[in-house]
């Protein structure tokens, strides 16, 4: 049976004889066969080859990358690679061998010579434990088999669901922490003297909220979405945000001792990426030279450039979404479907917030479809940009790139709500326009908070069900549509084709060519989106307390959906050896940093927890008399609107008629004769700045006493290295006195 072990499979369209692409093909095949590759070929509607390496490229592989002292101790026993080296070494082969026109594997495809190339999913025990216990939904809530999907998919693959398993545990305490910061906030809004006041104001008269067809309202007419408001813009929110920022450095922290504990029993602590590669190298071709290290500051400056135009780009589109948000607002205040005009205001900020989806999904889609991106999404890096000299250089450059145009993608529209909305729009009489006609939009009456909440809320739920049903809904139609189309012709029974037709490789390397393609850059798609959710889940986390626990369960789920896609949907993977994961570590920390400043931010500005404070201990009756039994925010709600008189509206603005000796409120600190801003917003905003300031400082100070409370290293494994090196040094000595002693 070891003749019918195949370690990758490559396909072909079937070419007419003497052709350009049959005579490339058979030279590529030909320089296959001078390395000692066995090629076994099949005929069907394509034309699929069968590729064995040879035993001694192993034995290279082990003799290079083996321990001196276990190399001297076993000289004459190889032992068997595990196959998912074997799988590894014949790919990097594969993927390096060049023909006499100097061709590699991956220019002969986008010549359409071969049509792909990749690994068998074979009927092995292990491949079977884990379509048991992994990928199906009856193990939902089991623990997820590590060490069988290291053995099957390799390290990288393992190291991703250890990682992904690990940070969806920890997200249990966040989202029971959301969960309680909600539940304080609807226990306590009912006896809420601001949503009292709110509640109660049947007679303060507001500002109309745009230019036509907008009455005059009552603050009164908000109570229901002052209330939700309070939910979750009060006090638990701020112990929650540095709570969250704790979380945040003790789930990396706890990761890196996870990591260290795995990178031992997997026996990757000497393991170095870039040996390896240098082994494999020479293995392939024994007169390769290293390419040296090498750095262009022009390249490094092009690439700045065009970085910062992809940042301007995403920022034109956020500008876009506020226009549309602004015109939607007076459109839909001149319907006349009454539930439209009615609510407005909360309908363009839930439209908005399916538009800004539906860009983050087309803008993901541009950024993998055409040009260098799509070359280098499939390994085929862009010379013009970057010259990576190695794979693991070459895949944290696309890293860092990539999830800067993505973070810019999905946060663009969301800090434009929750710092800029409601503050720039000017003021009754005095309003900032778009092209000098459409109001910019204000914040909802019952607070800015509301909009960023309803924005996440939609967002979030959006891109975990429909993004998570079309991620697996695509592959499986592929994949039944490949069946269909793929299935073995029907053949008339000629002379030498019976046993080509039996073959028992053919039913296996069809089924695996029917499934899904996948690329080398495959689970970088799954890390970002988990990495992009992960930052949703800190950063604007105190405006959305919930989204821990929607990330929670969006992550049970994501496991087994994509165990069940790696298993039954795609092609195997090319396995591939890694010790931690990469420069997605240094991501992740810099979104915990992030996660600092933004929910600082949002504290300080977005919410109303700082304006009422200030009233609260300088403005409240509480500062003039003595009453123990009051609310110290009692009043605050009158305290916080400015008056406005009608007859100061701008002229081509008064729908209303009659009303010239009436006011109206509006929500800021300004005066009722000149507009200008009162002393209070001054204070207002020296406490901001203060908290912003106090909260930052607190928190990473925190943050950082968090990450050397816990060391990134247990003693335990700290001990095994330990006592790995001393038995190394007594072994190297032993062979020395042995030396010595024969007289050598």
């Amino acid at each position: 049976q070891n003749e019918e072990k195949w370690d990758f499979v490559l396909v072909s369209d079937i070419h007419e004889m003497g052709s350009e692409k049959e005579i490339k093909r058979k030279k590529f095949l030909d320089e296959l066969s001078k390395k000692g590759f066995t090629i076994k070929k099949i005929e069907d509607t394509k034309l699929f080859y069968g590729v064995r390496a040879p035993q001694h490229i192993f034995w290279k592989y082990q003799c290079l990358l083996t321990n001196p002292n276990s190399r001297q101790q076993n000289s004459s026993a190889h032992q068997d690679v595990p196959v998912t080296t074997r799988i590894r070494v014949v790919h990097f082969i594969l993927q390096n061998t060049v023909t006499s026109d100097l061709e590699k594997l991956r220019d002969l495809m986008k010549k359409k010579v071969f049509e792909a190339a990749f690994p068998l999913h074979k009927k092995e025990d292990i491949r079977e434990i884990l379509k048991k216990k992994w990928a199906r939904w009856r193990v939902l809530f089991k623990e997820q088999p590590i060490e069988e999907i290291r053995c099957y998919f390799g390290e990288k693959v393992a190291l991703y669901f250890a990682w992904l398993g690990w940070y969806t545990y920890l997200l249990v305490f966040a989202a029971l922490a959301g969960l309680a910061t909600v539940a304080a906030g609807a226990t306590v809004f009912s006896s809420s003297q601001v949503s009292k006041e709110i509640c109660d104001a049947n007679n303060t008269i507001m500002c109309p909220l745009c230019d036509q067809n907008c009455s005059f309202w009552v603050l009164s007419d908000t109570c229901t979405y002052a209330k939700v408001t309070h939910m979750i813009d009060n006090e638990a929110t701020v112990v929650f945000a540095i709570f969250m920022a704790i979380w945040a450095t003790v789930f990396l922290e706890l990761w890196k001792r996870e990591r260290a504990t795995v990178a031992i029993n997997w026996d990757l602590y000497g393991w170095d990426e870039e040996e390896e590669e240098l082994a494999l190298q020479l293995i392939n071709n024994s007169q390769h030279e290293p390419r040296l290290y090498q750095h262009s500051y022009l390249r490094s400056t092009i690439v700045l450039v065009l970085a910062v135009l992809m940042i301007v780009v995403l920022i034109g589109i956020a500008h876009a979404l506020v226009i549309y948000r602004a015109v939607a607002m007076a459109l839909f205040t001149q319907s006349e479907v009454n539930l439209l005009s009615k609510h407005a205001d909360t309908i363009a900020v839930m439209t908005g917030a399916v538009l800004h989806y539906v860009t983050i999904v087309i803008m993901t889609k541009v950024r993998s479809h055409r040009g260098c991106l799509a070359g280098f999404l499939h390994g085929q890096p862009c010379p013009l940009l970057i010259k990576p000299r190695t794979f693991s250089e070459q895949e944290n450059n696309f890293t860092v790139k990539i999830f800067i145009f993505q973070f810019f993608t999905n946060f663009s529209s969301l800090i434009y709500i929750a710092f800029f909305l409601g503050r720039i729009n000017g003021h009754p009489g005095h309003y900032v326009r778009i092209a000098g006609h459409w109001r910019l939009e204000e914040c909802h009456p019952s607070g800015c908070i509301t909009d960023l909440f309803i924005q996440m809320a939609v967002i979030m739920l959006l891109k975990q069900t429909i993004s998570n049903i079309m991620e697996y809904l695509i592959p499986w139609v592929s994949h039944q549509l490949r069946k269909k189309k793929k299935s073995p012709r029907k053949r008339s029974v000629m002379l030498g084709e019976e046993e080509e037709a039996e073959d028992p490789c053919k039913r296996q390397w069809l089924n695996n060519y029917e499934l899904n393609e996948v690329n080398v850059f495959s689970l970088f798609n799954e890390y970002l989106e988990i990495v992009i959710q992960y930052s949703f889940t800190t950063i604007f986390v105190a405006a959305f307390p919930l989204a821990p626990l929607l990330a929670l369960i969006n992550n049970i789920i994501e496991i087994h959906m994509d165990a069940i896609k790696m298993m039954r949907l795609c092609r195997r993977m090319v396995p591939r050896k890694a010790k931690d994961i990469g420069i997605w570590l240094q991501v992740l920390e810099a979104i915990g940093i992030l996660a600092v400043i933004g929910n600082g931010l949002v504290i300080a500005i977005t919410s109303d927890f700082i304006p009422v404070q200030v009233y609260k201990y300088m403005y409240s009756p509480c500062t003039r008399e003595n009453h123990t039994s009051m609310d110290c925010s009692t009043g605050y709600i009158n305290n916080s609107l400015s008056i406005f008189h009608i007859q100061d509206f701008e002229p081509h603005t008064k729908p209303w008629l009659g009303l010239t000796e009436l006011c109206c409120r509006y929500r800021d600190y300004r005066n009722a004769d000149d507009y200008t801003y009162t002393i209070q917003f001054w204070h207002i905003f020296a406490a901001r700045l203060a908290f912003l300031i106090l909260f930052e400082h607190v928190a990473l100070c925190v943050k950082l006493i968090a990450a050397w409370y816990i060391p990134d290293v247990p003693q335990k494994v700290k001990n095994q290295i330990l006592r790995e090196k001393h038995s190394n040094l007594r072994d190297e000595l032993r062979w020395v006195m042995l030396w010595k002693g024969s007289g050598v």
